[in-house]
């Protein structure tokens, strides 16, 4: 799987490393992503999404029911 966030969509960003003498070298900047088990009680089964540390403060805030809606709403399989 790629390295993207199935709930917020974070995926990596390009910058630059710069060394003490200013010198600059590209490098990729990845997000904190997690493989994270949750219990889907509505449908009472364990759902296994990749998500960043973002997102489960997301599922934590809004409810994983409603985080599954919206991404079933926007086309993805869980």
């Amino acid at each position: 799987m790629a390295r993207v966030c199935q709930v917020t969509g974070k995926k990596p960003i390009t910058g630059n490393t710069v060394s003490h003498s200013n010198i600059k070298t590209k490098r990729r900047f990845l997000p904190n992503l997690q493989t994270k088990r949750f219990f889907f009680a509505e449908e009472d089964r364990w759902v296994t999404i990749k998500v960043s540390t973002e997102a489960i403060r997301t599922i934590n805030k809004n409810g994983l029911a409603s985080v599954i809606k919206g991404l079933r709403a926007a086309g993805t399989k869980i």
